[in-house]
């Protein structure tokens, strides 16, 4: 019998926990709509709301803050928008500014026009450039309205690790909004959007072994609110209408649960792994590139590009070996090809790259074993080429 096949995509999605499903069929066997008065809908309403406190919890932050969508890019839709209300009266937002590594549901500026975004550099490590953004802001036009600034809190395809206090006193001396895209951050950092300085905080409940098709909208506050995307029957207090999902809402509150727990120590062993299966990478080829190793990185990604080889090519050769990769972000509906990420950062060879991102579960056999299965490969198709 073979052995079992190795996962090393987590940053693409993280296997759902046990305790995630088991909170999911609890409120499956729930028939209540949360809306409705009766007892079924009462005990349908408490489950979400229960995760609406472990969600808040993970986020430092109040219960009421936290605002239930379909995803993290609903929630970031939701809040990209130039219309936001301070209770009845009307907020102007004129002009969104984002940085260029951003995931492609903050970099398509959400419902702003393509004339009302601006795109800021990164420099090569992939940390933005804070003297471009000071004179974006600097140019600002405040009668128009508020600016408006997306920079995510760790790096779908990197892991680099923004320096958002940094880039909250920027926005805040200019009177902005700041939106933190923090998907591939919770479960590894741990989070406070006070201590951030955000005003919004991005959520997906997949990426920390919840389930697919759920995410939240976290706020500081709950005077000033983006407009509504999803209108109806006014749910989630009228931010986001449609009868909510209990089961996956439930599973989101279970996995945040677990993620709140040891972040630190956890995220200590599973850093130790990732050097160790850089430092293997390498041996086995000392002519790898590890992108923003130079930076602070959550611990359990890992970008490389291998001079010579395409990332594809090495993902699927790793895919036939029985250990799941990518090559840059899952996020397009199974795009392969150049990184914008690394483009972004100055890097722009042909190769592409190849990610490798862990999780809880990831054992040292397993890096060992993915460090042989990619000497192998990187053996196999170096000869190849070499013969050809």
């Amino acid at each position: 019998m073979g052995k079992a096949r190795i996962y090393m995509d987590w940053n693409a999605t993280a296997p759902l926990l046990p305790e995630a499903r088991a909170a999911m069929l609890s409120a499956l066997d729930c028939a209540g709509n949360p809306s409705s008065v009766h007892a079924e809908g009462r005990k349908a309403r408490q489950m979400i709301e229960a995760a609406r406190r472990a969600v808040a919890r993970l986020c430092d932050t109040l219960p009421a803050h936290v605002t239930f969508t379909s995803g993290a890019t609903e929630a970031a839709n939701q809040v990209l928008t130039p219309v936001f209300h301070m209770g009845r009266t009307p907020v102007c937002v004129s002009r969104l500014y984002v940085s260029a590594t951003e995931h492609p549901a903050v970099l398509s500026g959400g419902r702003f026009d393509r004339g009302s975004l601006c795109v800021l550099p990164v420099d090569a490590d992939g940390l933005i450039d804070l003297v471009a953004l000071d004179a974006a802001l600097a140019a600002h036009d405040r009668a128009l309205g508020l600016p408006m600034v997306a920079v995510m809190l760790a790096n779908n395809e990197t892991g680099v690790i923004q320096p958002i206090a940094d880039v909250a006193a920027h926005v805040r001396r200019a009177g902005g909004l700041l939106v933190v895209d923090a998907v591939q951050a919770a479960d590894r950092l741990p989070l406070s959007i006070e201590a951030l300085g955000a005003d919004f905080l991005v959520l997906s409940a997949h990426k920390i072994g919840g389930p697919k098709g759920v995410g939240a909208l976290v706020s500081r506050g709950e005077v000033l609110m983006p407009a509504p995307l999803m209108r109806g029957g006014g749910q989630e207090k009228g931010h986001r209408s449609g009868t909510e999902n209990a089961a996956a809402i439930a599973g989101f509150g279970a996995a945040a649960d677990m993620a709140a727990q040891d972040i630190e120590a956890r995220m200590a062993g599973i850093a130790a792994l990732r050097d160790r299966l850089e430092e293997g990478l390498r041996t086995a080829a000392p002519d790898l590139l590890i992108h923003g190793a130079r930076v602070p990185r959550i611990g359990n990604t890992s970008l490389v590009t291998l001079p010579g080889l395409k990332g594809e090519t090495l993902q699927i050769a790793l895919d036939l070996e029985g250990i799941a990769v990518s090559s840059g972000s899952a996020c397009s509906s199974g795009k392969v090809g150049r990184s914008p990420v690394l483009d972004a950062m100055g890097f722009t060879a042909e190769e592409g790259a190849l990610r490798l991102s862990l999780g809880a579960a990831t054992t040292a056999d397993e890096v060992d074993r993915v460090i042989a299965a990619f000497a192998r490969v990187v053996a196999r198709k170096r000869l190849a080429g070499a013969a050809a």
